[in-house]
């Protein structure tokens, strides 16, 4: 595994923030192979965060960044829920390995399925326990569920679309239960291709726990301040979809708070289109030169961290 350490002036001790990425071979800085650009938002929240006087980590994967061919077959059927942990562990080792961090102030980042992985940290027990979870973009919904939706608003900006869908569920259904999915031949090749990846033994038995997880499992568990994060332009992770089962399992959690800042997309970038333009148009704008983080997602971010740390953090 590689990563990044960004820090600010000064000689520290600094209080840290470590950045799980998403799904997917999504790099350090939030990239990915499949979407167009490297204007990665994991990469632009580390300089924010640095220039706001907190250090951070964000790393690769072992499945993603310039070594996950070589990993690949190192990796096969050993990629799991538990070695995502592993990784997360080995993360925050070295960065507590750093004189200039404060290992007493560490916050957890996780964006979309990388919220899953820092919330298993955060309510298991570890030697460096974090001081605060911030769980960007989170699936309130088991990911079967979230799939099902992202695949249904996608087929909707396809004439005649809206026939696939029962396909789609019945092929789910299947995998839910232990079968193959053994999807319909008369599905689009992109979908089935799609389909196919939560069964390739590359991504097992990973897939198939990834299957059923959600963010809402966790939450009610967590002891830690905890800021749950849902953009307004997210056609990903949906602020009513994801955001309610996540506000109910944290009810009585008082240590939870809440943001849906209205025109954020997925990794956080500003967004004004339509909603049914950036449906019409998924992943434009994640990555691509020139693109802004939201600033009040930011804000947000930058604040609550600063009542965390017991600090003032000022927006960059």
């Amino acid at each position: 595994m590689e990563g990044t350490v960004v820090r600010p002036d000064g000689d520290g001790p600094f209080p840290a923030v470590i950045l799980v990425a998403g799904s997917g071979p999504t790099d350090r800085d939030w990239c990915s192979p499949v979407v167009p650009g490297r204007h990665g938002s994991g990469r632009l929240i580390a300089e924010a965060l640095a220039q706001a006087g907190i250090a951070s980590l964000r790393f690769d994967k072992r499945a993603s960044g310039p070594h996950a061919m070589d990993s690949a077959t190192k990796l096969l059927g050993k990629i799991s829920m538990q070695s995502h942990l592993d990784e997360l562990v080995a993360a925050v080792q070295v960065l507590t390995g750093l004189d200039m961090i404060d290992s007493s102030r560490i916050v957890g980042l996780g964006h979309s399925e990388g919220a899953l992985h820092v919330l298993r940290y955060a309510t298991s027990t570890q030697e460096v326990p974090f001081a605060g979870l911030m769980l960007a973009a989170p699936p309130g919904r088991p990911i079967q569920q979230v799939l099902l939706s992202q695949l249904a608003h996608q087929l909707a900006q396809i004439p005649g679309g809206a026939e696939f869908l029962p396909m789609i569920e019945e092929a789910a259904a299947r995998y839910a239960s232990g079968e193959p999915m053994n999807p319909d031949p008369a599905l689009p090749d992109s979908i089935k291709t799609l389909l196919a990846g939560f069964e390739a033994p590359m991504n097992l038995p990973f897939a198939r726990e990834l299957w059923v997880e959600s963010a809402s499992d966790y939450l009610s568990r967590v002891r830690i301040p905890t800021l749950v994060l849902i953009g307004g332009r997210d056609i990903q992770v949906d602020v009513h979809a994801d955001g309610e089962p996540l506000q109910e399992a944290a009810a009585s959690n008082l240590k939870v708070t809440f943001a849906f800042p209205p025109t954020a997309n997925h990794v956080f970038k500003r967004d004004t289109r339509d909603p049914a333009d950036i449906t019409a148009s998924p992943l434009s704008g994640y990555n691509t030169d020139g693109s802004q983080l939201d600033p009040d997602s930011l804000g947000v971010i930058l604040t609550w961290l600063g009542k965390t740390f017991d600090r003032t953090v000022l927006p960059a």
